[in-house]
């Protein structure tokens, strides 16, 4: 593959929502298709709810295929907004987007300064397997100045597992999930990954 180049979504000189979206809804697909399996309106639902202070966008020759995003206690993500994703999927299926999706994206993170928190890690599915995910961990954990990672996989993502425990996270703490049936997955499993102390 050719040379990753990585940078922050607010770093771009042209609007990348667009292909941003393409790749978070590529990436999450099965999840996102609960609403709508129509991608065009998955984007439009979602391209306006990215924070690009804290989105870092992988591309190769102009492409973009890769995203991750490191929040902090004062800035999530993506917070979800009831009215974007009314005006995609309807009154109905917004507002149970919005229900459904609201927890997982909008509390405060309780971390605290020094704590970068991984989420929304995505690649299309042509990049999948080509180290696009390890090179945007790299490039975070590297450049970045916090001193601990923390990101939460579900135990039924076994590739994003592996690919964790090869970067150097460690599981600190495991969440049995409610409804898992209905969800697909029984445990939440939350990672840790501490900067090296230069002085030891």
């Amino acid at each position: 593959m050719c040379s990753i180049t990585i940078r922050r979504m607010a770093d771009y000189e042209r609007d990348v929502r667009e292909e941003v979206a393409e790749v978070f809804v590529d990436g999450y697909y099965n999840e996102l298709s609960y609403f709508t399996e129509d991608r065009s309106t998955l984007k439009k639902a979602f391209r306006s709810l990215f924070s690009p202070e804290v989105f870092y966008v992988a591309e190769v020759q102009g492409v973009i295929i890769g995203i991750l995003a490191c929040s902090h206690h004062g800035q999530r993500a993506m917070p979800v907004e009831l009215a974007p994703l009314q005006e995609a999927f309807g009154d109905k299926t917004g507002e149970l987007a919005y229900n459904v999706m609201k927890n997982e994206f909008n509390p405060a993170l309780s971390y605290d300064d020094e704590t970068g928190y991984i989420e929304c890690v995505a690649t299309t599915t042509k990049a999948r397997g080509k180290g696009v995910s390890t090179a945007l961990m790299k490039h975070v954990q590297e450049e970045l100045p916090y001193k601990r990672y923390v990101l939460e996989v579900t135990d039924n993502n076994q590739t994003a597992l592996r690919l964790y425990q090869k970067l150097g996270f460690r599981e600190f703490k495991r969440i049995s999930e409610d409804d898992a049936e209905e969800k697909g997955f029984s445990d939440r499993i939350y990672m840790e990954w501490r900067k090296p102390d230069p002085r030891s």
